[in-house]
């Protein structure tokens, strides 16, 4: 808000400021006004004739009154509770971030309770499974990416390589090699890693801008190499026939191999594809908690302090003795390797992958749910993946809005909450007792 905006806030007190409402709502509306007009005010059909031009102006009007109303109510409550709740950060979000922290334990504790018990609630068919996996995996990737961006403070737009880079070495590694999925997930994790240390070499004197724009090379330089080299990586017509883990060896087939022995003949049940469904779910649920309590554990230990100090100032890290080549290197290396093995999980799951599944998109989408959630918030990143993956799933008949309501919604955020949903957290370590440490 304006100075002169602010000031008449302090000079209005308790009453409401009418002129200033109908100005920054009139104002607001405007600009909603003119980007809504040829966003979606007008729109191509078929005919008989070709394409026809049909008007939507009552969906412009209804924007614009939104708008007008919304930044109306939001003034107005300023206004009522004068300048000082102006402020950014003060607010009742703020207020709401701490009271949501301090009770993240037994929040996180109900979380995984639902989580472990989904499969067997009654509205639990295949379909809400599938989707609750394909959030564990974002979820487990922001994790991933958060202990190089929120506790290593380093800005990475090519983690989609380390996913794809974990996702081909599991399937190159079963139909290649005949390794089970077991045998291959430390070998993706460690592959992604050995790639995240190649990352960090060229990049150990870049900070800021420039450490973003080498990691996006970097992704983007994985992505053409999946594309080109058609006699590894089958090019962009991408792997099939992936196979699928087993549960200490029962298949989940209806009819099993010569040797093997089906799941539900095992545990005497009828045939059900779900079974297959509810065990990758619990598998990537376990592969999330593993990444959560590792993570939890590791910022405590004095590599996770030593990220932590880089984050927050490089040159005062120098001065303590602590070699910021190897923080680097160690930050990108777990980070990558968490990814190697999402990705892993991925390509079983799918049963085929491809370069189109990992583009720069995917970098920005997994970026996004750290911000949003709040750099270096555990908590944060499962709501805002929960944002960010589930609920366009429930609303898929405004798909072709999806795109313009997260940009919204990103704008929204980091205009209210710009250190993230989630963004207050006490330090990891405290030089006296009587604190908890940070989540």
């Amino acid at each position: 808000m304006r100075p002169g905006a602010t000031a008449r806030l302090a000079g209005a007190g308790m009453g409401l400021d009418l002129p200033l409402i109908l100005k920054e709502a009139g104002l607001t509306a405007l600009v909603v006004f003119a980007l809504a007009l040829p966003l979606f005010g007008f729109r191509t059909v078929d005919s008989a004739g070709g394409l026809d031009v049909a008007y939507r102006f009552d969906w412009v009007a209804a924007a614009v009154a939104v708008a007008f109303v919304g930044r109306a109510l939001l003034v107005a409550m300023r206004t009522l509770g004068g300048a000082q709740r102006a402020r950014p950060g003060e607010g009742l979000l703020a207020r709401a971030g701490r009271a949501f922290y301090r009770h993240t334990t037994w929040i996180g504790a109900a979380a995984v309770a639902f989580a472990v018990l989904l499969p067997l609630l009654p509205f639990a068919d295949r379909y809400v499974i599938d989707i609750a996996s394909y959030f564990l995996i974002y979820v487990m990737l922001g994790w991933g990416l958060n202990v190089v961006v929120g506790l290593a403070g380093l800005l990475d737009l090519g983690y989609v390589a380390f996913y794809a880079v974990g996702a081909y070495s599991y399937a190159l590694a079963s139909l290649h090699l005949g390794l089970s999925f077991w045998w291959s997930l430390p070998l993706a994790g460690a592959l992604a890693a050995g790639f995240g240390i190649l990352l960090g070499f060229p990049v150990l004197r870049l900070r800021g801008d420039y450490l973003a724009i080498v990691t996006l090379g970097f992704g983007e330089i994985i992505r053409i190499i999946l594309v080109n080299w058609y006699s590894f990586t089958n090019g962009p017509n991408g792997i099939s026939g992936i196979a699928r883990p087993s549960f200490f060896g029962l298949a989940f087939s209806r009819s099993p191999g010569p040797g093997e022995v089906a799941f539900h003949e095992f545990f005497g049940l009828d045939y059900a594809p779900v079974h297959r469904i509810a065990f990758l779910y619990y598998l990537i649920l376990g592969l999330a908690l593993v990444t959560n309590l590792f993570t939890l554990r590791i910022r405590r230990l004095p590599v996770g302090r030593a990220w932590e100090a880089l984050r927050e100032d490089e040159i005062a890290c120098r001065s303590l003795g602590l070699n910021p080549t190897n923080i680097k290197l160690s930050a990108f290396a777990i980070g990558a390797m968490f990814a190697g093995f999402a990705g892993s999980f991925f390509a079983t799951r799918q049963g085929f992958i491809s370069p189109e599944s990992f583009t720069f998109i995917e970098s920005a989408l997994i970026l996004s749910i750290v911000v949003l959630g709040g750099m270096g918030s555990q908590i944060g990143v499962v709501i805002a993946a929960f944002a960010i993956v589930v609920l366009p799933e429930w609303f898929r008949e405004f798909q072709q809005y999806r795109m313009l309501v997260f940009g919204a919604a990103m704008v929204m955020i980091m205009v209210w909450r710009p250190r993230g949903l989630i963004a207050h957290r006490d330090p990891t370590v405290r030089l006296h007792a009587g604190g908890e440490a940070g989540r």
